[in-house]
This record gives structure tokens, C-alpha cells and sequence, in this order.
């Protein structure tokens, strides 16, 4: 390939590209062609400024523009695969009231919100809160003013726009980063994990939608900050092979991914990424322990977990109850965190030891598995025992 020639070429595509213009994702036949257009898409920028709006998606080896859907890329001898790139949305099921107020089960000045009480997070808190875990969550943003997150949030990033904070316009990535690890100081809520520290990166616009090359940018982006888990709560009913690509690269990498099975409340289907198996597949239960109507379920789930109206930090300091199996998934990256604080695991251990220590759900006697219940106090001890 001609790779200088490629370059001009999409320098003028970019040109070209108006209203009509999707974002498109070009892959290379190989790690060699995509080193070599990197490096003159490096030297080329300052000269032709249209270059300047290419990203770089290095954990997959490609990159990703706004092209037109008819360009003429396409049909030139020897160019990369130039495929579409493809929308995903975040897993909320339904939103309850906002408010100001604490809900009840308070401990001193705090609130435990009832799917932390579940999971039994205080009982385990004696021997970790989280610390020192890294989480980085690919979401809407965060609300970095809000008193319960302030002690929580690290250096992230906006992949919408990279000279501006990742600061949350939608609330679902402020809720979950609460459950996660809200920790206020005197007053307010308390996650499960409330010495984990969480990087938002913001992939989401506010009406809670993204492109698969933005989740891939986010993906890239907490493993080169070398973060210990990836929490994921969305997801979309296609295989994608870019996105299954950039999380075979995380995991092999170390990196533990957590993602929401969806809420079309389907018994025998996952949305991806949660259905890649080296992920840590979740599903929502209610606040009875019975699975929630809304869940997705099947053979892919690896464990269920609390997503039933879950009480949380919101926006402009409030909180919000939301059911999805999005919360679900926030309960158990706390979980993970508390975890990997008591011992430095693999991604496959700790989703062997989660799958290990679950609790009720499936019907005992059964001689086949079946994922249960989430529950802090025995992934502790399958921690200790790996």
C-alpha cells in the first residue's frame, strides 16, 4: 500500500465530507501498514489539516474519521477495510423521581442504599474498601461537583470533545460511579467499594448514545492509564467484530471488563460486549432476589446482582433511583474492587471465583451450573483462596 498516497486521498474524502458524512472505522491488513500510516499520519498533520480528524484507535490497530458513505476510498487497489461504524446506547430500563434527599438505612450520617446492604459490601468493609483499585468507567461522564464523588474521581476523559472535562449531561455514568464507589465524607451515600478510585471517560453524548469507535478510544484509553477494571454498563444486540477485537486486547492485557446484559428482558439472549466471554456478563435482580423482568438471561450471564431501582449520586448533587441491568454491573465492578484490593487476580480468575461464590437464585440439586446471586463476604474469601 501506498501510504502516502492513502493519506492525501483521505485528506481530501475528509474534505469532502458534509452532512452526509458517517463515522466509519478503517482497519489495516496488517500491524506493519498500521504502524507505518501512523507514523507519516504524524508527520503529514501540520500540512494537511484534515488529517488532524483522524483518531487513533491503537488497541485495534486502526483509526476512525467521518467519511461519506459512498467514498471513493473504497474502490482504490490496496486500501485498508473501511467499514461503518455502528451507534450503542447505555442500559437503563426506567428512571424513578429525583431527589435531594437521603433514603433510608442510615449508618451514622451515611446511607447504605438497600443493593450495597444486599450484596452484604459493609460486612467485608473490614477488610476492604477497594483501595487503591482503579475503575474506569465508559459513560456519560461524571458530575465532579457532586459531595459523595469528589473523593472518588481521578483524571479521566472526554472522548466527545478532549479539551473539556468528562462532566456528566445525561446522569447515568453519575449513578453509576455512586454505587461504585460514592464515598461523602460526613453525609450522603456509600458504594460498595468506596476507596476505589474512578476514571470517567466520558463516551457518551446526553442523550446516552456513542459509536463503537468511541467505546474502543475508551477502551484504549484505561488500558495505556493501566486501570484495573473496565466497568461497561451498555450495550447493542449485533456482534461487532472492532469492539470484540478491543476487548480480547484489554483482557489479554489484564484488565478485567464488567458489562450489562441489556433490558429487553429475554430469556435466552445477551447484548455484546457482555456476550464476549472474557467479559463478567451481569444481570439485574430485585430488591426480593428474584431475577427483574426486565433482565436479559441466558447461558452468557456470568452473575446477577441488585439493579432494581438502586438508589444513587446524580446530577447537580442529587440522587436518583434507575433500574437497569447497568446498575447491576456497578455493584459487581465494586465487588471486583474489593477483590482485587485483598489480592492481585487475572481477569479469567475473577470471573472463576465470582462464578464460584454466588448465592440462591438457581435451584439446588441441579447438577448443572447456573449463575446466581452476587455476594461480597464469599468473593472475599474465593480472593483469598486463589
Amino acid at each position: 500500500m501506498d501510504i502516502a498516497t492513502f493519506l492525501h486521498l483521505l485528506h481530501e474524502e475528509i474534505g469532502l465530507t458534509k452532512r452526509s458524512g458517517k463515522k466509519h472505522i478503517i482497519h489495516f491488513s496488517s500491524a506493519k501498514d498500521y504502524y507505518a500510516c501512523k507514523s507519516a499520519l504524524k508527520r503529514m498533520k501540520s500540512q494537511f489539516v484534515n488529517l488532524s480528524k483522524v483518531r487513533d484507535l491503537n488497541i485495534i490497530h486502526a483509526f476512525s474519521c467521518t467519511l461519506r458513505p459512498d467514498t471513493k476510498l473504497r474502490g482504490i487497489s490496496g486500501v485498508p477495510i473501511i467499514e461503518e461504524d455502528t451507534k450503542i446506547s447505555v442500559h437503563q430500563a426506567m428512571s424513578n423521581k429525583t431527589t435531594s434527599r437521603r433514603s433510608s438505612n442510615l449508618s451514622g450520617y451515611h446511607t447504605i442504599p438497600w443493593g450495597i446492604d444486599q450484596v452484604g459490601a459493609p460486612e467485608v468493609w473490614n477488610k476492604s474498601v477497594g483501595q487503591n483499585i482503579r475503575i474506569g468507567v465508559i459513560d456519560t461522564g461524571i458530575d465532579y461537583n457532586h459531595p459523595d464523588l469528589r473523593n472518588s474521581i481521578s483524571r479521566g476523559i472526554n472522548l466527545l470533545n478532549r479539551s473539556m472535562l468528562p462532566y456528566d449531561d445525561n446522569g447515568h455514568g453519575t449513578h453509576i460511579a455512586g454505587t461504585i464507589a460514592a464515598a461523602g465524607r460526613h453525609t450522603g451515600i456509600v458504594g460498595v467499594a468506596p476507596r476505589a478510585i474512578v476514571h470517567p471517560v466520558k463516551a457518551f453524548d446526553y442523550a446516552g448514545s456513542a459509536y463503537v469507535s468511541d467505546i474502543i478510544a475508551g477502551i484504549d484509553w484505561c488500558v495505556h492509564n493501566d486501570l484495573d477494571i473496565i466497568n461497561m454498563s451498555f450495550g447493542m444486540k449485533t456482534y461487532n467484530r472492532s469492539l470484540e477485537q478491543a476487548v480480547l486486547n484489554a483482557y489479554y492485557r489484564g484488565k478485567v471488563i464488567v458489562a450489562s446484559s441489556g433490558n429487553d428482558g429475554k430469556k435466552k439472549t445477551v447484548d455484546y460486549p457482555a456476550r464476549f466471554p472474557q467479559v463478567v456478563s451481569v444481570g439485574a435482580t430485585t430488591r426480593l432476589g428474584k431475577i427483574a423482568p426486565f433482565s436479559n438471561r441466558g447461558k452468557q450471564i456470568d452473575i446477577y446482582a441488585p439493579g432494581e431501582r438502586v438508589y444513587s449520586s446524580w446530577l447537580n448533587g442529587k440522587y436518583n433511583e434507575l433500574s437497569g441491568t447497568s446498575m447491576a454491573t456497578a455493584h459487581v465492578s465494586g465487588v471486583i474492587a474489593l477483590m482485587l484490593s485483598i489480592k492481585p487476580m487475572s481477569p479469567l480468575q475473577i470471573k472463576n471465583a465470582l462464578r464460584r461464590c454466588t448465592t440462591g437464585l438457581s435451584k439446588r440439586g441441579s447438577t448443572r451450573w447456573k449463575p446466581g446471586h452476587l455476594n461480597a463476604r464469599r468473593a472475599i474469601r474465593a480472593a483469598r483462596q486463589v
